[in-house]
């Protein structure tokens, strides 16, 4: 990508992957990515489980009934978690990090999508104990990796909500 804006532009949610395998290096290169995410007090409360073991990753795709179908096909999928009891920010961390795994997998030539799990509690039970998250953790989401096996457009600059944009007053 020649910029941050055409990174943004062009990652899309992708929740159809080939079969090819994730190489160690890109999935390394993500997780570097996602380290250097900001993180308030630089507690860094998050915790992740990468996963490259299909079956264990197909196992995760009964989850939720909507929106986990993308288990289905990931070759790889990053488990992210955080210890809300270290940081009164830990979710909002955890989601940050979850980010740059996205975008660090675009910038690779991946796919990439984000499975929610907080909140559904049988999702995030299903998930830790196919991982090994200990219990006093929380399971943010699921981010899913892969080669694209699905083209999506790039978001079109002229159809951004820009009337969600406010300056010094709402």
């Amino acid at each position: 990508m020649n910029s941050f804006l055409e990174l943004c532009r062009h990652r899309r949610s992708i929740r159809k992957y080939t079969s090819q395998p994730v190489e160690r290096a890109k999935l390394d290169y993500m997780l570097r990515c996602a380290l250097m995410a900001p993180s308030g007090k630089r507690l860094n409360p998050w915790e992740f489980v990468v996963v490259t073991d299909v079956p264990t990753i197909r196992a995760m795709a009964p989850c939720k009934e909507y929106g986990a179908g993308m288990l289905e096909t990931a070759m790889a999928a990053i488990v992210v978690a955080v210890d809300e009891k270290k940081s009164t920010t830990a979710l909002f961390d955890g989601a940050i990090v979850a980010e740059h795994l996205l975008l660090a997998a675009e910038e690779q030539g991946l796919g990439a999508c984000w499975c929610h799990i907080k909140g559904r509690e049988d999702a995030e039970s299903l998930v830790k104990k196919l991982t090994g998250v200990p219990e006093n953790l929380t399971v943010i989401c699921v981010v899913t990796v892969g080669y694209k096996d699905e083209e999506r457009k790039d978001y079109d600059l002229d159809k951004l909500l820009y009337e969600k944009i406010h300056f010094n007053k709402y």
